[in-house]
């Protein structure tokens, strides 16, 4: 993780972690909040930690803790059997720019709805909405994958299909039940 190269204090880097790089101030850029103006609050917040909140902006792919294994080998599964694939992603506009560019596995998808560009998140309804709409079919026809149980049950309410992924093993036995991997 990124903040543990920067913060070699455990105690200090809980804190941080905790009150100034929060989920919730880092969802707000998901949702489409403009990176230097959430930038700028934060500094103006917590002063003495530019150098720290500056490397968020800058350094943001070192935060992601890469790809969960087996998830990948199951998507080029599905893709060489011809089964349609699309996302829906909370992710920062910009941020989504760059790690799009890092990860090549995504020419495999049909359409990816990214939150930022929206300006809609899982788990408001109209992002799944949206990607029904664009993907072309109904939700009734679609697995909706996601670690995230409220947008798990966001989509379910809304009549996906759905899959609350729990690791790869998981997900590929669920997959072969319904006849989409042997």
């Amino acid at each position: 993780m990124l903040f543990a190269k920067l913060i070699p204090e455990s105690d200090r880097l809980d804190w941080f972690c905790a009150n100034v790089v929060t989920e919730e101030w880092h969802f707000e850029h998901d949702a489409g909040r403009d990176l230097a103006e959430l930038v700028a609050e934060r500094k103006a917040a917590f002063p003495g930690n530019d150098h720290l909140i500056d490397a968020y902006a800058t350094r943001f792919l070192e935060t992601i803790p890469g790809n969960v294994p087996g998830s990948h080998e199951i998507v080029r599964e599905l893709s060489a059997r011809g089964m349609p694939l699309f996302a829906i992603t909370n992710f920062a506009s910009p941020f989504w720019r760059e790690y799009r560019a890092t990860e090549p596995l995504f020419d495999l998808f049909g359409d990816i709805v990214v939150s930022g560009d929206e300006k809609l998140v899982k788990p408001d309804a109209r992002i799944f909405d949206l990607a029904a709409g664009r993907f072309g079919h109904e939700p009734q026809a679609m697995l909706f994958i996601d670690d995230n149980a409220a947008n798990i049950a966001s989509a379910r309410d809304l009549g996906w299909q759905v899959h609350h992924f729990q690791g790869a093993p998981g997900l590929r036995a669920d997959l072969t039940a319904r006849g989409l991997l042997s």
